[in-house]
């Protein structure tokens, strides 16, 4: 099977979050059963496109309303990644610094969907699915079903998967124009409150659509989006499917990125070395249990709460235990953040950035990690961390109630059901009494590092799905 999987990021070459890992390792996993598979995103100026070598196996010109931008398709020549990698090259939309938070986003992504199409449309073979990914992509599956210019790709059966449903793309009908030419009367596929919303179109227009966890799926059909009327319509197309992660990148007992690796069986000392160096870098005592948050610095992953957390953790605890804060996002969470510092030196470390290493070295080292998130459609770094033997704290949403159960109902971490600083405090105090009990503890960390959240059996799953949809157009 040709499978075509599109989007925004992929790790390691151009990565924000969560999104980039799966795009980074689905595929690869794919393609051990047997699959041609490729993956398609922008060429970003990123380390990974200077570093590696790239062959230009088609170029054209793409009109966008009244613009025409010149693009080049580039393969990646070594197949390193364990499938076909392109990047979509347009140099004046797409030779930037950054991935997203340009004032001319619409223009760029909807640049992309159109010359991706169009590279399709002049191959000599049709692939046999296209799998999109998130807002960025969901005006494919309507210009390939609605737009003549695409009329030969019209069977082509389309596969939408959902990653977070807040982010939906959309623009206001004056830049109606940008799109190929299509017949007006199939217009009402764009709208979703009174402007064109990219997600909802592809929603509306895609053959599947799943999300990152069975419990997101629930979710959004209720709350949350503002398009909760459109979910429930599309209910009988709708499957969650829970992510996986590459347990080639994360495993601790190769990780080229820990100076210490250790195993399910030697993760005492292991983990108590990772943690000597890694609180040798925040002046933090060792010996005390040690919490982190990983992660993009946002009210929906619950970090507006963190510099409240922290404060009263650490006078509660302050002899107790050591907090570690690494991430990126909201300015003003930044300098709350930062100017605790000061005020818990000794006992609390911060890192305001994206360091791929720092959370590999971070997770090894840690005994518990927070995710207080609001949203959280299927969430990667409880699944990282039980792969460390690091024990997730999580409220109950989306994919976290799907993956972390409550150690009181004899499960693998510690739940709680509200966002609010009292509850995310309370799993705390339940941690520090755990870390007490050294044969407990070491059995549930044990316990997460042998829980398989591999993509191996999820891979399985989704090219299931794509017969399914296959067999259904014919």
């Amino acid at each position: 099977m040709e499978i075509f999987h599109i989007g925004a990021e992929c790790y390691p070459v151009a990565k924000v979050g969560g999104l980039a890992d799966v795009i980074g390792s689905l595929p690869k996993y794919q393609s051990g059963l047997e699959n041609k598979v490729r993956v398609v995103i922008p060429c970003y100026q990123t380390a990974f496109r200077l570093e590696n070598d790239f062959e230009c196996v088609h170029w054209g010109k793409l009109k966008l309303g009244n613009f025409n931008f010149p693009f080049s398709v580039l393969k990646e020549t070594s197949n390193k990644l364990g499938y076909e990698l392109y990047l979509i090259e347009i140099p004046e939309l797409f030779d930037r610094p950054n991935i997203y938070n340009y004032k001319d986003d619409i223009e760029r992504f909807l640049s992309f969907q159109i010359a991706t199409l169009d590279w399709i449309l002049g191959r000599n073979s049709m692939p046999d699915i296209i799998h999109c990914h998130d807002h960025h992509t969901g005006l494919i599956p309507f210009m390939k079903k609605y737009c003549p210019k695409y009329e030969k790709l019209k069977d082509i059966p389309v596969l939408i998967t959902i990653h977070n449903g807040l982010y939906q793309g959309i623009f206001t009908f004056n830049k109606l124009y940008y799109l190929p030419e299509f017949d007006l009367i199939n217009i009402k596929e764009l709208e979703w409150g009174n402007c064109i919303n990219s997600l909802a179109t592809a929603i509306k227009c895609a053959d599947e659509i799943t999300t990152v966890s069975p419990s997101y799926l629930n979710e959004i059909n209720h709350s949350g989006t503002g398009l909760e009327t459109l979910f429930q319509q599309v209910r009988h197309k709708s499957k969650g499917i829970l992510n996986g992660i590459d347990i080639d990148v994360w495993d601790p007992y190769k990780d080229p990125m820990l100076e210490i690796n250790y195993s399910a069986e030697t993760i005492d000392e292991g983990k108590q070395k990772n943690k000597e160096q890694l609180c040798a870098l925040f002046n933090m005592n060792p010996t005390k249990p040690l919490f982190s948050f990983i992660g993009r610095l946002y009210n929906e992953k619950g970090a507006d709460l963190l510099p409240k957390v922290v404060s009263s953790a650490l006078t509660v605890f302050k002899e107790e235990i050591n907090i570690l804060i690494l991430g990126y996002g909201d300015v003003e969470i930044e300098n709350q953040l930062t100017q605790l510092h000061s005020i818990y030196n000794g006992n609390y470390g911060v890192y305001i950035g994206y360091n791929e290493e720092l959370a590999h070295k971070t997770y090894a080292s840690s005994d518990f990690i927070l995710i207080p998130s609001r949203v959280e459609p299927c969430g990667l770094n409880q699944m990282y961390a039980l792969r460390y033997g690091t024990i997730p704290i999580v409220r109950r949403t989306g994919g976290l109630k799907d993956t972390i159960i409550d150690l009181e109902e004899n499960g693998n971490g510690i739940c709680h059901d509200n966002v609010s600083v009292e509850d995310i405090c309370d799993s705390i105090q339940r941690a520090v009494d755990l870390y007490k009990n050294k044969e407990k503890i070491k059995q549930i960390r044990i316990k997460g590092m042998n829980t398989d959240h591999s993509w191996k059996n999820v891979s399985q799953e989704y090219i299931e799905l794509y017969n399914l949809i296959i067999a259904k157009r014919l």
